[in-house]
């Protein structure tokens, strides 16, 4: 079907409410994908490290993505990235969870990190021109929707698995669902004009990141990693430390995401009335919390305390950078989010898969243990939440 008959299906939704429908069909089209992953790595026969390896493949497609996608996204134009990358998107995860071993589970997520990434750029970029249009904070209730997107894929994947429907035809489904759902929210997408005051030097293939945002991806280090870490190997978790069923292992995913989008939804507000590095020292000291308490849980319900507080901690710190990295004026806006972008999310999806060797040596309790020393380095460079007390000037690039 040609992209421009799918506005007759599309339902007419007002500019924020498109992007935070593009957050969520983002999120549910791969959050499925994880709740199972105990599951799939006993039908693999691997390892954590093994499986480690294999996850690797969607942080590779992404940095790839994040690195050199700038101009052809711009040139394609945003609405066309996603209503084609979007349903395409799950296609690759309904293949991974057919995979033998980590090279084949590679292959397959690798595309699906190249589809990452693109999207990436563009929902986050659009949340910030509505954004700026409107002249009210979305940005982190428009990371609420990924989170309620990626709870509702997980409720999908625990509900499956109470059912003993087999991860393979779970991921299966959501291929059609997600294009049915693309083409009611987003059929009539249009993309919002570049915020005003921005550069209009032209976009780099490879965003090389300034000291300022190298500031910002260290702030946000350790909500990404533990974020990533509670996606990856929670329900592992849940299995090898405490012995659940892989029901409880798929709630673990899903109560981080859901409580994570809860805060996300209600954050903006408290942003508005309190200073972002306020706000961010806060919900750092929960996310320092829920990480100790996950680490020595004795027993499945307080183990989901701990995951709901790492939900409530990682909320902000992410879009809370982007926002700021969005707002700086030395270079265009793209590149900015392209140069946070592509670090935080080598950050968010290729330490994680990393911690599966810190899992087969020391422990999964390790692979959560070891985020405490970031939380402290978070909350060390909080102050780089501050605005510009004056127009930025380009600073050198990093390294």
């Amino acid at each position: 079907m040609p992209l421009h008959h799918v506005r007759r299906f599309g339902l007419p939704l007002p500019a924020h409410r498109q992007v935070f429908a593009a957050f969520f069909l983002y999120a549910f089209s791969l959050g499925g994908f994880y709740p199972r992953l105990a599951e799939l790595q006993r039908s693999m026969a691997v390892t954590e490290g093994e499986l480690g390896l294999g996850l690797i493949g969607a942080a590779c497609g992404t940095l790839v993505s994040l690195s050199f996608a700038g101009r052809p996204v711009e040139c394609i134009g945003h609405r066309r990235t996603l209503l084609v990358l979007m349903p395409l998107l799950p296609v690759f995860y309904a293949l991974a969870a057919h995979a033998r071993g980590p090279l084949s589970l590679f292959l397959c997520l690798l595309p699906a990190g190249l589809c990452i990434g693109a999207i990436e750029l563009v929902v986050n970029l659009e949340a910030d021109r509505v954004e700026h249009q409107r002249g009210r904070r979305i940005m982190n209730r428009a990371h609420a929707f990924w989170s309620f997107g990626f709870f509702g894929a997980g409720l999908l994947g625990a509900l499956a698995a109470r059912l003993a429907i087999p991860p393979q035809w779970q991921l299966a489904a959501v291929v059609p669902l997600t294009g049915l759902l693309v083409l009611l929210l987003l059929g009539r997408f249009d993309g919002a004009p570049q915020r005003s005051g921005s550069s209009e030097e032209p976009a780099h293939h490879f965003a090389r990141p300034t000291l300022a945002i190298m500031g910002l991806v260290l702030f946000s280090l350790s909500g990404l990693v533990l974020e990533g870490a509670g996606i990856d190997w929670s329900a592992i978790y849940m299995r090898d430390a405490l012995g659940a069923a892989p029901f409880f292992g798929a709630m673990a995913v899903t109560c981080i995401a859901f409580i994570q989008g809860g805060t996300r939804y209600v954050a903006d507000r408290f942003v508005e009335r309190h200073s972002p590095s306020a706000i961010a020292r806060t919900l750092l000291g929960v996310l320092g919390l829920g990480t100790l308490l996950v680490s020595v849980a004795p027993a499945a319900p307080l183990a989901l305390l701990g995951f709901a507080l790492m939900g409530v901690g990682t909320s902000v710190m992410f879009p809370l950078a982007m926002s700021a990295a969005a707002r700086r004026t030395d270079r265009p806006a793209a590149t900015n989010v392209a140069a946070l972008a592509q670090i935080s999310f080598v950050s968010f999806l290729l330490a994680p898969p990393l911690l599966g060797f810190v899992a087969e040596h020391w422990g999964i309790r390790w692979t959560f243990a070891i985020g405490l020393p970031l939380v402290l380095l978070s909350a060390a460079l909080s102050s780089t939440l501050r605005p510009a007390r004056h127009r930025d000037v380009a600073a050198e690039p990093a390294g």
